[in-house]
């Protein structure tokens, strides 16, 4: 599977065998924070999106790996993630197991060693955590990065463990647990617990997220 703009990056000069990978949801008025927007309003959920948006591209521009950034709807050539930095795809599959599936396993075939996934929606994530993921990915099978919602916000693997991308209930707080019952057999490392924002009492306590809280 090669798909979007840059496809691989196998035709780099120079090419990291860590790679990130970063699944955003197109920024769209009424597309995006659906569950936030109930509490504080479509404008608002999207321009707090955009803010998570922004924290994400700072925190993961400077290391010392490849970048790729897989969209919900459609790639965008000209936006804010430059095509100098990061390599430009479209999630392909049915649901969030199967895009997620998909895009390790594109990059495996693209001769990766390590690679990472993380979502778009976590303030409190710093290089640190991603750092941190790689290095353990020596002695372990694979890393998890739990979500205080019962979800994981980072999932890094040296290769497809296909059991844990299907028969999950994507989106609930039973997410990280069947993953781990899925590995029981695997050596996983557990990063520190990250709070994901999905409603609005994920938000209520950040200061930036403040003028947003209110329709």
């Amino acid at each position: 599977m090669k798909n979007g703009v840059n496809g691989s990056l196998m035709g780099k000069k120079y090419m990291s065998k860590n790679l990130i990978l970063i699944f955003t949801r197109n920024p769209e008025l009424g597309k995006c924070k659906t569950r936030l927007a109930k509490t504080i309003g479509n404008e608002n959920a999207l321009t707090v999106y955009k803010i998570l948006l922004e924290h994400t591209r700072q925190i993961v521009t400077d290391l010392d790996c490849d970048k790729a950034v897989y969209y919900s709807v459609k790639v965008r050539e000209q936006d804010d993630w430059s095509n100098l930095v990061f390599s430009k795809h479209q999630q392909i599959g049915n649901d969030l197991g199967i895009r997620m599936k998909n895009a390790f396993q594109n990059s495996f075939d693209s001769g990766y060693s390590k690679v990472l996934i993380i979502g778009s929606d976590l303030y409190d994530l710093n290089p640190a955590h991603i750092i941190k993921a790689f290095e353990q990915l020596n002695s372990h099978d694979l890393v998890i990065g739990p979500a205080e919602d019962g979800g994981y916000y980072l999932l890094g693997m040296k290769e497809v463990h296909a059991t844990i991308f299907h028969n999950k209930e994507w989106g609930t707080e039973t997410v990280c647990q069947q993953t781990l019952e899925d590995l029981k057999n695997k050596s996983v490392y557990l990063l520190e617990e990250l709070n994901d924002i999905d409603v609005f009492e994920d938000i209520k306590d950040y200061d930036i997220f403040k003028p947003y809280l209110n329709r």
